[in-house]
């Protein structure tokens, strides 16, 4: 059975999440609302499906069975608490929520509701970083000593002045790290493990009217004893693809958007060779470094995937409320230590 999803936010990122929901076979998008009812029929015109004007509307929908939630990060709360208590699966795009407080709401919602809740980091479903994955749980790094992911990328003036919800606490919860980096800090995350220290340093150097940093930088330590660094910026032009370096004393591994760029291990495999042949070349986009826009859907489509299946098969989806919540807790300790200057410990 097909899965039927209604759309909460109708700007940029919902049409990613409309093409991949069209490309998954077994979903289909049947609504649409925004607060906005003129973008929500323009969009419901583009996708065909039916434009709402009231969220209570669409929720109360029998024909819906999940809602993706699209709108600015800072407004995610509402529209899922309201999901849960409708009984609908929840979908939410990066990050669940600006703080874990409001990321505890929701998934206790969703859990007291009986609804699955899952979060739309879509980069783990690509198979470059499925491989690093699994080369790490595997052991071919030897003891990991350094993993670190590196955002330099680019935003002008005129995409902050574009909407008055970027780059404020309220509706950004954040600037460079909470909306650009969170992809690869979740991605670290995955890859190495929880942090259990962490200080940084946060600057706002190029950009006018916001409230929120364009330059990042975090030292970690990861609790099986790695070190890493976190850099992440919107200042730095044209834009470089994100990038994750994973290295210990039985191997490196550099992955660059979708491509491995370095893959290296003291014992080598029959399928290494391969692998680097295999995964050079897979970007295809400039993966939203200098264009926020310029990303794929494929990835969001394998995610789409999953989440219906998880739903079909009444079991938890891969990238749960949980899982999403780990980067916006770390990602909360470096905004704290920036601010107080000193090293801040994660339970």
């Amino acid at each position: 059975m097909a899965i039927r999803f209604g759309m909460v936010g109708c700007g940029m990122i919902s049409n990613f999440h409309a093409r991949a929901i069209a490309d998954a076979p077994d979903a289909s998008l049947v609504g649409c609302f925004s607060r906005s009812p003129d973008k929500t029929r323009e969009f419901a015109d583009r996708y065909g499906c039916q434009a709402f004007d009231d969220l209570d509307v669409m929720l109360a929908d029998p024909e819906i069975d999940a809602i993706t939630i699209c709108s600015p990060s800072g407004a995610h709360l509402e529209p899922a608490l309201a999901a849960a208590a409708a009984g609908k699966h929840i979908i939410v795009e990066k990050p669940l929520e600006i703080t874990t407080e409001r990321c505890d709401r929701i998934i206790a919602a969703a859990a007291n509701s009986n609804v699955k809740l899952g979060v739309t980091f879509q980069s783990r479903f690509h198979e470059s970083a499925r491989l690093m994955k699994q080369a790490v749980d595997t052991g071919r790094f030897g003891t990991i000593t350094l993993g670190d992911a590196y955002v330099k990328w680019f935003r002008s003036q005129e995409y902050y002045d574009s909407g008055a919800w970027r780059g404020t606490w309220a509706l950004d919860g954040g600037g460079a790290l909470m909306n650009q980096a969170i992809h690869s800090v979740d991605l670290l995350l995955w890859l190495m493990g929880p942090v259990a220290e962490v200080h940084a340093r946060t600057a706002t150097m190029t950009h006018e009217r916001i409230e929120v940093e364009d330059v990042a930088i975090a030292n970690l330590l990861f609790k099986n004893g790695a070190l890493g660094v976190i850099e992440a910026t919107t200042t730095a032009f044209p834009g470089s693809l994100k990038r994750i370096e994973i290295c210990g004393n039985g191997g490196t591994a550099i992955l660059e958007e979708e491509d491995l760029k370095q893959w290296q291990f003291a014992e080598e495999t029959a399928e290494d060779e391969a692998i680097r042949q295999r995964m050079v070349g897979k970007t295809e986009t400039g993966g939203g470094a200098g264009d926020p826009a310029a990303i794929g859907h494929h990835g969001h489509t394998m995610l789409f995937n999953e989440f219906t299946a998880a739903i079909q098969e009444d079991r938890v989806p891969l990238i749960d409320g949980t899982e999403g919540r780990r980067s916006v807790e770390l990602i909360e300790a470096i905004y704290q230590s920036s601010k107080s200057r000193k090293t801040i410990h994660l339970a």
